[in-house]
């Protein structure tokens, strides 16, 4: 399966140069935002898939779209090779695909926290997990969905919710609701033989923040054998 990267001067700006989350999403000299953490082959850490590329399958969007509805277009930001996105369109959702990498399927080149304006009214993704990216995602929809009034649904590690770093955050902008899902796979570029030991060890749960919520978040649980 081909993959095609952007150039190497796009690469090169993206190698992750240390330094806290916060300083992350501050500004550089030059005007733009701190590099990603990727290496130059794309990997935040040996033992990550290149460019975070774990895609989702299918039966942990159909789940999401048993619970909630998301009226107007949707835009997926980490796409992939569209499997999150085609199961939104199939269920008659108005989608915009994009991804930093081009993998055949909607837009590439597009970094999402490079965006001032999001590309739909909501945001629903499976975003990259390593170096805070995760966290950058999840803080970067809402500041774009604050403008739209949409909501967010992150797929995010169940792990991630209780983490030191993370909690106040969660309790200032906490997700209308979570949904955790009872068994899950994303391996790495697709390919179980590329799996580490732990890897179908992970479990995962949408985060859906809506306009408006305030107070608690909810918490159901949804089985994906049954989509």
């Amino acid at each position: 399966m081909s993959q095609h990267l952007p150039p190497q001067s796009f690469r090169d700006s993206y190698v992750w140069r240390g330094g806290s989350l916060d300083e992350a999403a501050a500004p550089r000299l030059s005007g733009r935002r701190q590099g990603l953490p990727f290496g130059p082959d794309g990997r935040v850490h040996p033992t990550r898939a290149p460019f975070e590329f774990y895609p989702t399958p299918p039966q942990a969007t159909r789940a999401l779209l048993s619970v909630e509805e998301f009226d107007g277009t949707i835009w997926e930001p980490a796409c992939g090779e569209g499997h999150i996105s085609k199961v939104l369109v199939a269920a008659g959702c108005e989608v915009v695909s994009t991804d930093l990498i081009q993998r055949g399927y909607g837009e590439g080149d597009v970094d999402f926290l490079r965006q001032d304006l999001a590309f739909g009214k909501h945001i629903v993704t499976n975003p990259p997990y390593g170096r805070g990216l995760g966290d950058a995602f999840v803080r970067h929809a809402l500041t774009l969905t604050d403008q739209t009034g949409g909501s967010v649904a992150m797929l995010l590690n169940l792990a991630s919710l209780c983490h030191p770093t993370r909690h106040d955050f969660w309790v200032s902008r906490p997700p209308a609701v979570i949904y955790g899902l009872d068994e899950l796979v994303c391996w790495p570029e697709g390919r179980r033989d590329l799996a580490r030991a732990t890897t179908a060890s992970h479990r995962y749960c949408w985060a859906v923040w809506k306009p408006g919520h305030a107070g608690r978040s909810a918490f159901w649980w949804l089985r994906t054998g049954d989509f």
